[in-house]
């Protein structure tokens, strides 16, 4: 493990930040009849848009928890915005509208869409250049409202919106840097991210890690031979955190911010990619939590043979907290939430996860998405083993230990979430879409709004959202809004959950016609 050496301005960004993180734990809403409450995020990122719902993941910290409500365990209706695109990254900026970067069905062309959440149309539209079926997916609004992203040319683009006098929506590029002497040609950005000082790190699927500074001067440095990285990256008050095929990492600026790396983790990587992952290594985007500051630890979900393991690291000096197992492979556990269709049969299944954790205060959720069958992986993944397998999904909440010594397993279930789950604070629930039908997934099976008690993992309540595969959600994050909608990106397009009946002011059930579509 590399030395750790901190600089006394990072130790009295730590300590003014540990100081807010611990206000916000005060003043954090409490979960409805449950104690402690949900919290706290670290404080937000001031190079960000709003907190929630600024990047995929919510924050720079990437906890997928927001201080918004969601639309609740009441009545809900939906809307579809058909765009022949799958929309894996949905942001609200603060003025309200919707900025998704999808990718569309033919063609595989990146693809920004503009939206007005209360309406069912997009407002504009702007095409960007193909990199690698990964490269791209992953972007942030920054405290301007633009969105950031780094296009298949290698160049670091701000798009931003703007509204003629005749009422007329354009996305435009604000800015472009060249990245190309820092990146090959044969090499796609896969994670991106601003620290708090206002760098823009990121990291390769070659490997490379990177940050660009004021001036559009980039610097990097190389993992070791043979390390991918095929998941987002996440920044904190202790760091920039990447998670490659075959470690954990924290890096930091080091003079003329140059990146430097500060601890490694190995982990076990497993013999083989797995059904339902995309690459072969960990699938989390690397997660930063914590009861004080909300980024004292830093997990991620190995890729073990058969069970995988919860990794939870102190995220000053990469010590392990624990390494406890999750997502049993037999999908059974307390069998919280196993009711009805959505529990599926107690079939061979295995044990894997290519989701982000949730992770809050001292409490972290992993998605299970062993044998999710993606239509397609990015070139060079390898071949799964096996090749397919039933999908029987399941969830594991994993509590540190109040003495930060430990970990404890406090509840599974058998839930089929067919997306990257959502925490609210505000509200105290879990929301994610899950797959119905049986384990061995099929063309017939259907698609629903969820919402989880995070006390013990029970399913509270499902509403339909699509009867076919177009209306698959592909285990793709969803955005909750400013107004409690539940947005969630599908293979076609997006579907919005809105709280209330069509009749009392939502939107019907039936699809919204795109202008774009």
């Amino acid at each position: 493990m590399a030395a750790v050496s901190t600089s006394p301005i990072t130790t009295l960004r730590r300590t003014s930040l540990a100081a807010c993180g611990a206000l916000a734990l005060a003043l954090t809403p409490m979960t409805a009849g449950a104690a402690p409450a949900w919290g706290p995020l670290a404080p937000p990122n001031p190079h960000l848009g709003p907190q929630g719902t600024s990047t995929m993941h919510g924050d720079a910290e990437s906890s997928d928890a927001t201080p918004l409500a969601g639309p609740g365990t009441g009545d809900v209706s939906t809307v579809t915005y058909n765009l022949a695109s799958a929309c894996p990254t949905l942001l609200q900026g603060s003025d309200g509208l919707v900025v998704s970067l999808c990718t569309t069905m033919i063609g595989q062309n990146p693809t920004v869409y503009l939206l007005d959440p209360a309406d069912s149309g997009t407002l504009a539209k702007l095409e960007l250049t193909k990199g690698s079926l990964l490269g791209g997916v992953y972007a942030y609004l920054d405290s301007e409202d633009r969105l950031v992203v780094v296009d298949g040319t290698r160049h670091l683009l701000r798009i931003g919106h703007t509204q003629a006098q005749d009422g007329k929506w354009t996305l435009s590029v604000d800015e472009s840097t060249d990245l190309t002497s820092a990146i090959p040609d044969d090499d796609n950005v896969t994670g991106l991210a601003p620290d708090l000082d206002g760098i823009v790190w990121f990291a390769t699927g070659g490997g490379i890690v990177g940050t660009v500074d004021a001036d559009g001067n980039a610097r990097t440095v190389s993992l070791p031979e043979g390390e991918e990285v095929q998941n987002s990256i996440s920044t904190s008050v202790e760091g920039t955190a990447v998670a490659s095929t075959y470690a954990t990492y924290q890096l930091s600026a080091g003079p003329d911010f140059e990146p430097q790396i500060d601890w490694r983790q190995p982990y076990d990587r497993g013999s083989a990619r797995k059904p339902g992952q995309l690459s072969w290594g960990t699938g989390s985007t690397p997660t930063y939590f914590g009861p004080t500051a909300g980024s004292e630890y830093l997990t991620i979900v190995d890729n073990a043979d058969g069970q995988v393991n919860l990794l939870v690291y102190r995220s000053a000096t990469g010590e392990e907290v624990c390494k406890e197992p999750v997502l049993p492979p037999s999908g059974g556990g307390s069998l919280a939430g196993g009711s009805g269709s959505l529990s599926g049969s107690l079939g061979a299944g295995g044990s894997g996860s290519e989701n982000s954790p949730i992770a809050v205060g001292r409490s972290v959720f992993v998605a299970g998405t062993y044998g999710y069958p993606y239509p397609t992986v990015p070139a060079g993944a390898g071949e799964a083993v096996p090749s397919s397998a039933p999908f029987n999904g399941g969830m594991t909440r994993v509590d540190v230990d109040a003495d930060g010594e430990g970990c404890t397993t406090v509840w599974e279930n058998e839930v089929r979430s067919s997306a990257v789950p959502q925490l609210s604070i505000a509200d105290g629930n879990i929301y994610t879409a899950v797959r119905e039908g049986l384990d061995a997934t099929t063309p017939l099976d259907g698609f629903a709004y969820a919402v989880i008690d995070p006390e013990t993992g029970d399913l509270l309540m499902t509403h339909p959202i699509s009867s076919s595969l177009l209306g698959d959600t592909l285990q793709m994050a969803a955005l909750i809004t400013d107004d409690g909608r539940y947005m969630q990106g599908t293979i076609s397009g997006i579907v919005s959950v809105n709280p209330g009946s069509a009749g009392s002011g939502g939107s019907d059930d039936s699809s919204g016609t795109s202008a774009d579509s």
